[in-house]
This record gives C-alpha cells, structure tokens and sequence, in this order.
C-alpha cells in the first residue's frame, strides 16, 4: 500500500510548483511600468469633503496674508480672503479634489471647469469638455495614484519644484515608451483672478492617454449600457465581466481537475483518495484563482481595485488553505508509513508536529499579507524574533525534553512495553510523553524520568535482545584429577549441543585455570529464546544437567572455605573416579580424546535431549 503514496504526493507538489510560479507572473507590460499602491494607502486615503475641509482651513490664513489691502472706509467693510472661486480652484489641493468629488458624482460638466480648453487637440470643441473630462478621470483611476498631501495648498503652488512657476506637476502617465506629464497650471480667470485647471498641454494629450488607457472597444460599450456605480473600485460592468471570466475558467479547468484525480483515484489507497479530494478542493480553486489572477488586467481595472487585489487576501487564503491540507496529507502519509514499519510508537510526535507546522504556515501567510497590504513587517518580525528568544529562554528546559521525547520517538531505543535498566533503575516502560517517561518498577511503583535527562543515561533494553546468553563459571574441586575435568569438558559440550534450546554457535566449555580454592571452568552459549521466563527454565535444566555430569564424573562444586583433608573426612567415590579414569584411557588409547566435540559427533546428537517445551 505505501508504495503509491509517494508518487502521489510527487506528482501533487510538482504541479503546485508549476502553478505556484505561474501565479508570480505580473499583469502584463504596461501593469509593471505603473506603481499600484498598497492597500493600506487605499484605506487610508482620507475622503475628498474632508479635505476639502481641512484645506480651507489651512489656506484662509495664507491668502489672507496676500489679499490687497483694503481701502480706508468709514464703516467697516469685510475683506475678501483670496480667490474666492466656486468651483475651489484656488489652490493646487482643492482643485484636483474637487474635479474628484466632480467626477465621482458623475458630474462631468461641473468636471470639465476643472480643465483649460483654451487650446483643443484637433477635431475637438469645447463642448467636448465633458468627454474629455470623463475620459481623463478613467486614465487617472487606472494609472495615477495621488496623494493628496503632497499636492500644495500655495496660491502660486510648489515654488522650487524646476517648474514654470504657474505649473505644478501632479504626476506622470506611461503610455508606450514615453511617460506623459499631468500638470495643473495657474491661469487666469474670467475676471482676472488666477485658479488652478488641469493644463492645456495635459489635455491636448487626454485622447491619446484614453486611448492608450481607456475601457476598450467592449469595456466602452459596456460602460455605456451598465450604471457607473463602483465597488472596491469596480464598476458594475467590470463586475459582470470578471464574474464571466471567473465562469469561463472554472469550466475550463474541471476537466482537467476531474480527469487528473480519476487517474490518482484508480491506484484504490487511502493516500490516493485523500489527494484525489485535494485535487478536487483546494487545488482546482487555487488553479481557478491563479488563471484569473493573470487575466484580471482585461477587465481594465482601477488602481485602487488592483491595490486590493494585489493584497492577494484571497489568493493568500486559498493557498493558505492548500498547504494545509498537503500538511494532512503528508501527515497521513507518514502516520502510515511509520504503523507499516512497525514504528506506531513515534505516530504520537506527528500530531504536535503538525500542529506547530501548520501555525508556522498561518504566521507566514499572515506576514505576507501584511507586507502585500503595505505595512512593513521589518519591525514586525523584528518584534517576533525578541520575542521567540524571551519564550525560548522561558520554556528552555521544555524544549530540551520535547527534543529528547523526539529522540527517544524516532531512534527507539526503547518502547511502551519494554523491560529495560535505566541507569540503576530496572522496570517495563509504561507511556512515552512529550515531556516524561514512566516506568514501573519491579516493586510496582513508578518512576518518572524527564526525556531531556533520560537520553543522556545509559539505557539497556533486556526486550530488544533475540536470545540470553549462557555463561556460568563452574568450580570443581582442587583435588580433581585431569581426566575427571576431560571427561567433564566433553560431556558439556554433548550437553550443550544436543540441548535443543542452546544455539549452535558459539558453543563453548573450557577449563579456565586455577581459582585459590577451586578448579575453575567456563561456558558460553546461547539460549535461543526472547522470553525471560522461558530463559529461566531452559537456564535451571541446564544447570541441574551439569550437576549430574559433575557427579557422574566423581567430583564435587568446590565450596568456598578451607578444607583439611583426614582420614575421618569425606572422601571422593574411588569408583566412579576410576570409571571416569578408564573411560578417558579408552578414549585415549583409540585416538578419540580432544577437549573439543568432533563435529560429526556433534550433529549426530543435536537436538537430542527432551526438553519438557518440546512435549
């Protein structure tokens, strides 16, 4: 089963990558030559009447300084505090927010006061001033992005700006290869008083900029049919036509959604259904999302509705989104693939895994969505890195035993179940936690020891061995003759590989040397069993084997004491030790006698004692 998983989610990751890197292409040539601001700048941009507002406060003070001196009078005339102009083009600031205020009202008469039609482009009247006026405010929307604070409120506008002084330069529009002024120039009125229109220069360039800039032949016709109401800095018509787009794409991508998880589903896993309904979800609206993403630009948006849009707030949701549930999968992936290694003890360290990645995915996007939205995350993340290293400090010693828990979860040097020697502590081990492990003693209590301490202690595990080793050290009676401790020699070796429960190799009775009291030999061999009971009983029969082999031969276990030897004191069986004498004399005389089993001899009574197991 696990064998499909990995191609699955290989396929899965290569084609989000695909369309991961479609989604960074921008909107198009003209789209890069023209900087969109940040939604935070949109939301920010106070509101024309407020500025307006604010302005006339502002500019009273100023052109009042500048207003001719008022005649001497017997009775107390008011003085006119600058130009008084009803359409507020005194200034620079109030005349490019009242054409605003014109034109979002859809007043493109009183809008057209706001431009110098003194000098028309050729074919054009004055009567066309409302046309014009229109056709400058989509250019505008589309491309100019004007901060109010920076327009001036001086009567005769920026002084040090390298303009003409009746000139002032709101900003620029790219059109082909060259880049267009939009200027405001100071001219006079009808009765002699100076106010600010957009220039004569500005305007004579207006048709070409529309035509550059303009709705389209379709968007034209549409704007003429549609109402002009806007929404997030859409008009209805933009509106209708994005949400046909969007329709278009969404059926022109479900075959191959639909196609692409029937062959992922066909493979009849677990991990190829979970990414069939991957494919089915998030990824056929992120792949929805990016393609529409690229054909926004077609809709002729403004600036404020490409700031939004820029933000990314959906697209940043849905991948969001996305990445999360490829989380789940691969947590899926991994549960499985640890159960089918017979590793289901490390599945408790996929869950707080999973769940710090998935945080980690949620603070990343939400980063990226302040940063597309126009606030600087510098200090942001500079806060979260002060941050992290106070919590980590804080939760230091958390940290060592969440580390340690992992540890002992992924190298498995021991399991729940285990009996095992922790330092100088014996016990079955009982649950392994995130931050503790308990064991149970062999006097039934339990002992809890922290994850970060126990990796670093000397940790035996008696359940991971395959078998016990047999090893006693035998010590016989200084006053054994040499051929008793023969005799002795090759009957343990019958003993050992003709007991079915001892390993083949390595087989091992030898005579070890001379203790202060005793004749010492030594064995070493395996009893091949995993069961500690079991081992116990295989180790009592062979002991009590080797007691009769001893006896047979006629010697006694040396005691550990000092002995004097007289003639009321026991003495050793003359007869068996004479037997013995004359059995290893037999062996000597036809050659037979060795310290070790001839291997012929050795197959010949393999596995030949009965063992009460095998009955």
């Amino acid at each position: 089963m696990c064998q499909f998983y990995y191609p699955n989610v290989t396929i899965l990751l290569r084609l989000l990558l695909v369309f991961l890197a479609c989604s960074m292409v921008p909107y198009g040539v003209a789209e890069t030559k023209t900087e969109t601001p940040t939604l935070k700048q949109v939301l920010e941009k106070p509101d024309a009447n407020a500025v307006l507002k604010k302005t006339d406060a502002e500019v009273k003070p100023q052109l009042a300084t500048e207003a001719p001196p008022a005649p001497p009078a017997k009775k107390k005339i008011p003085v006119k505090v600058g130009p008084d102009d009803e359409y507020d083009r005194g200034v620079p600031r109030t005349s490019i927010v009242a054409y605003m205020l014109a034109v979002k009202e859809n007043d493109f008469e009183r809008a057209a006061q706001y431009l110098d039609l003194r000098r028309l482009p050729r074919g054009y009247s004055k009567k066309d001033g409302p046309e014009l006026a229109r056709q400058l405010s989509v250019v505008l929307d589309r491309k100019l992005w004007i901060e109010f604070d920076i327009l001036s409120i001086e009567p005769k506008g920026h002084k040090e700006d390298g303009l003409a002084s009746y000139l002032d330069l709101i900003g620029q529009v790219q059109a082909g290869e060259k880049k267009h002024d939009i200027l405001l120039q100071r001219v006079p009125r009808g009765d002699g008083v100076y106010i600010w229109k957009f220039s004569s220069k500005t305007v004579r360039k207006i048709p070409a900029l529309y035509a550059a800039h303009g709705y389209g032949a379709i968007g034209e016709r549409l704007s003429k049919i549609f109402p002009s109401n806007t929404f997030l800095g859409l008009e209805l018509w933009q509106w209708i036509f994005l949400l046909l787009i969007l329709l278009a794409v969404t059926v022109a991508v479900f075959p191959f959604v639909r196609v692409s998880s029937w062959l992922i589903r066909r493979r009849q896993t677990p991990m190829s259904f979970a990414v069939a309904r991957f494919i089915n979800g998030p990824f056929y609206v992120l792949l929805v999302i990016i393609i529409l993403r690229n054909y926004f630009d077609v809709i002729h948006p403004s600036l404020e509705a490409k700031a939004i849009f820029k933000a990314g707030t959906i697209a940043i949701i849905i991948v969001t989104w996305v990445v999360l549930r490829l989380v789940d999968i691969f947590r899926d992936y991994w549960v499985e693939y640890l159960k089918q290694n017979d590793r289901e003890h490390a599945v408790v360290l996929i869950k707080p895994a999973t769940t710090a990645l998935n945080i980690f995915v949620v603070v990343i996007a939400f980063l990226v969505w302040l940063d597309n939205i126009g606030f600087s995350i510098t200090t942001v993340i500079a806060g979260l890195g002060i941050g992290g290293i106070a919590i980590a400090l804080a939760t230091q010693k958390s940290i060592e035993h969440f580390i340690g828990a992992l540890t002992l979860y992924l190298a498995a040097p021991i399991r729940v179940g285990d009996f095992c020697r922790v330092g100088e502590t014996f016990g079955v081990v009982e649950e392994i936690g995130l931050r503790s492990t308990n064991l149970r003693t062999l006097d039934q209590t339990i002992i809890t020891i922290p994850n970060g301490d126990l990796v670093g202690m000397p940790i035996e595990n008696y359940t991971g061995r395959e078998r016990f080793r047999f090893y006693p050290k035998i010590s016989l009676r200084v006053d054994t003759s040499p051929d008793q401790i023969r005799f002795i020699l090759l009957e343990l070796q019958k003993l050992l590989h003709a007991h079915p429960k001892i390993a083949e190799s390595p087989i091992r009775a030898r005579f070890t040397g001379f203790g202060s009291y005793s004749l010492d030999i030594e064995i070493h061999s395996y009893v091949e069993t995993d069961d500690f009971a079991d081992y116990l009983a295989v180790k009592e029969d062979l002991n009590l084997r080797i007691m009769d082999i001893i006896q047979t031969a006629g010697t006694e276990i040396a005691i550990p004491a000092r002995i004097e030897y007289q003639d009321t004191a026991h003495q050793l069986n003359q007869a068996d030790i004479d037997k013995v004498e004359a059995q290893v004399e037999q062996w000597r005389s036809q050659g037979q006698l060795s310290n070790t089993l001839p291997k012929q001899q050795a197959d010949e009574i393999k596995n030949t004692i009965p063992y009460e197991t095998d009955k």
